[in-house]
């Protein structure tokens, strides 16, 4: 049965099957198919309840939604928003929700978010939110710090570099904030760095209007002993004392005793003050003086033997030589060299720093016969005593270091004026006789018996208590 050519036509346009066509139109339709398909597939994340067939969206101003306008809009309100709210933390396992604006939805928006999703990490991840650093933090630690800001931090031990400042005005604006904060380390600092940027000239003339920068800077030198340059600033400076006190330092260099002398002899031209000139004088007399001394130790001479030197006398203290001359050669007379008046007459040596030396030299050596003839003191009537430039206390003290023999001693003790600081030192050292003589010149009975049991049985002592106490002749106040 043949069909007719309008029954064709719609048989095969009512088949599944399509024919093949050259028609261009073909492609545009579905493109267009694929396009709709994909506005529908994302329909439902918008608005499931919503028929988009039935419902107009319009945004505020009555444009409809979808326009080029209303796109343009949209996407500039966008970027405003995101700018001005802060990051906040994700979580790339939780599901975005799609806001909705009031003016309607933007398909870029949409399309957008997609976009986030789908680059996210599937790990479950949280991201801190990003916190904006102190504005101080972004400045370059070398070029944009102040004078001022500069010695602040250093104040504060952080990292700073001085190399932006070049020009001399920086460096003084930079000295003198670093003064006014009274701060040593700071100064310092600064002060060598200025050392090494300026010349010497220019950094000695600035100094010289800063006294407190000055006082650092003689300090820093003196540390690092760098005695030329200290040199040359104190010679800039014009203090020629200071100059002749550095040049004398530098004896304190020489090992060789003769040759420190010689350079002694030296410095006793430099422009010294009155003081500081006889200080030297001294200095190389007493150098001098030493040598001579040295020159005659030892021999057969007996006390070397029984007591040998331990140690030189070269470059020792005043007070140490007149000692060693008052332990090795006291009984010689005062035109030697090494005899101890001709020492204290050459460098006006005291009486008592003399008679304590003195002292203490011969009850070393157990001259008790010595010790004895330094407190001997002849009166106008011709009659001798014993005085002391000292306390007789602090000679009990001296010659019971020394080991002296109780007889020696209780001489002493019995010399100290006030009474109650006689009794404790005779009862300290044993001296009975002293503490009993002492109650009996206070007429005290009661003292007395007390003290007869500190004394042995049988003893000397205890027959002069028993004797004082059956005396009839005293009359005792208790």
């Amino acid at each position: 049965m043949m069909k007719s050519k309008a029954d064709e036509e719609d048989f095969w346009h009512s088949s599944k099957c399509k024919p093949f066509t050259f028609d261009d139109e073909d492609d545009e339709f579905s493109k267009l198919k694929e396009s709709k398909q994909t506005v529908n597939n994302i329909r439902p994340l918008v608005d499931e309840d919503e028929d988009d067939d039935d419902v107009e969206k319009v945004s505020w101003s009555g444009e409809p939604v979808g326009s080029i306008s209303w796109s343009v809009r949209e996407t500039a309100a966008s970027n405003q928003r995101t700018d001005r709210e802060p990051t906040l933390p994700k979580s790339s396992t939780d599901t975005p929700a799609i806001s909705r604006s009031l003016s309607g939805y933007s398909l870029s928006a949409l399309f957008k978010d997609v976009c986030v999703l789908a680059l996210s990490d599937s790990s479950a991840r949280l991201y801190a939110p990003e916190l904006r650093k102190p504005k101080s933090e972004y400045k370059d630690f070398v070029s944009d710090w102040s004078p001022e800001e500069t010695v602040h931090r250093m104040q504060q031990g952080k990292a700073v570099s001085l190399e932006k400042f070049r020009s001399l005005q920086d460096k003084l604006f930079l000295l003198d904030f670093a003064v006014s904060a009274n701060d040593g380390n700071v100064i310092t600092a600064v002060l060598i760095y200025l050392k090494r940027t300026l010349s010497k000239e220019v950094l000695f003339r600035e100094l010289q209007s800063r006294q407190m920068a000055l006082r650092h800077f003689i300090h820093y030198l003196t540390e690092i002993r760098d005695q030329r340059l200290l040199l040359e600033l104190f010679r800039a400076l014009g203090r020629t004392e200071d100059v002749a006190l550095l040049q004398y330092k530098e004896h304190l260099s020489i090992a060789d005793e003769n040759k420190r002398r010689d350079f002694l002899k030296s410095c006793l031209n430099l422009p010294f003050s009155p003081e500081d000139s006889a200080h030297v004088q001294d200095h190389y007399t007493l150098l001098e003086r030493q040598i001579i001394i040295e020159a005659e130790r030892g021999g057969k001479v007996e006390i070397f033997q029984k007591f040998p030197r331990r140690a030189s006398i070269l470059n020792m203290p005043l007070i140490t030589t007149l000692y060693y001359c008052c332990f090795y050669h006291y009984p010689e007379s005062e035109g030697t060299y090494s005899s101890p008046l001709n020492i204290r007459q050459t460098f006006r040596i005291s009486e008592k720093q003399y008679f304590v030396t003195a002292l203490a030299a011969r009850a070393k050596v157990k001259a008790w016969l010595d010790v004895d003839a330094l407190f001997a003191c002849r009166n106008w009537l011709g009659f001798t005593r014993k005085k002391s430039p000292l306390s007789f206390q602090r000679v009990v003290d001296i010659l019971q270091k020394n080991s002296a023999p109780m007889q020696v001693l209780q001489e002493y003790v019995g010399l100290v004026d006030d009474s109650d600081l006689r009794i404790s030192l005779a009862q300290k050292h044993k001296c009975h006789d002293i503490v009993i003589n002492t109650y009996r010149d206070m007429k005290d009975r009661q003292l007395l018996l007390g003290y007869l049991p500190k004394v042995e049985r049988g003893s000397v002592e205890e027959k002069k208590i028993n004797e004082l106490l059956n005396n009839l002749q005293i009359r005792w106040k208790n």
